[in-house]
């Protein structure tokens, strides 16, 4: 007899366990159709005072304000990559680096832009500077990057140099104070909003679905 009261008792137990882990399962992926009903104003996002012209009007515009330098950047690199992976055709995104500290990492940021390969070179210019400590922080230590990157020197110290970059930087720098960033990674959606990880506790992938909520406000807003 307490051999089967044994054996009922554990099954009794398995039995919770299981139904605690279906629950668990079930709460999990109800958090995606729970998040498109619970993003507020002034916690998971902000609306900016005044809008902020967009360089593309036929398209929704996404920002990602970031920098080199900053490890939370680094870390929300894969989640992004993901998400913008299937962006829909009516969104456009760009990458704003901001002059955080070292202003050098922005003209890096620029100078391979211009060359058409900073999305190319990213992880490698995180990696180096977050995991093999290399801060690459003077034009002759980009300058070496590069070349270990199978880029010409001379032709990025060019890029360096350029009044375009210099334009970009200056670009970059008049959108931060716009959409007044204070801290990165930030997200900016169409001129009117910005959200990000730290608004939503950490959580990167509730920011990206922040941001898809904010496009679907913009598009239904026509």
């Amino acid at each position: 007899m307490r051999r089967v009261v044994m054996r009922e008792a554990k099954l009794n137990l398995k039995r919770r366990q299981l139904g605690v882990g279906l629950l668990g399962l079930s709460a999990l992926g109800a958090c995606p159709a729970a998040w498109a009903q619970g993003f507020d104003e002034g916690i998971d996002y902000r609306v900016l005072r005044q809008a902020v012209a967009t360089a593309s009007a036929d398209k929704i515009e996404v920002l990602e304000f970031f920098w080199y330098g900053c490890p939370h950047c680094k870390s929300f690199e894969g989640p992004l990559a993901s998400w913008k992976a299937s962006l829909a055709k009516d969104v456009v995104f760009r990458k704003v680096h901001v002059p955080f500290r070292e202003e050098t990492h922005q003209r890096l940021f620029y100078s391979l832009e211009s060359m058409g390969i900073a999305e190319k070179l990213a992880s490698k210019i995180f990696e180096a500077i977050h995991v093999e400590r290399k801060p690459l922080l003077s034009i002759e230590d980009q300058k070496g990057f590069a070349k270990a990157n199978g880029i010409d020197p001379a032709r990025y110290e060019k890029a360096w140099m350029s009044f375009s970059v210099q334009s970009q930087m200056k670009r970059a720098n008049a959108l931060m104070q716009a959409y007044r960033i204070d801290g990165v990674p930030q997200l900016a959606v169409n001129g009117r909003y910005v959200t990000s990880p730290s608004m939503v506790g950490g959580n990167h992938q509730r920011a990206l679905a922040v941001v898809d909520y904010l496009v679907n406000k913009e598009r239904k807003a026509g």
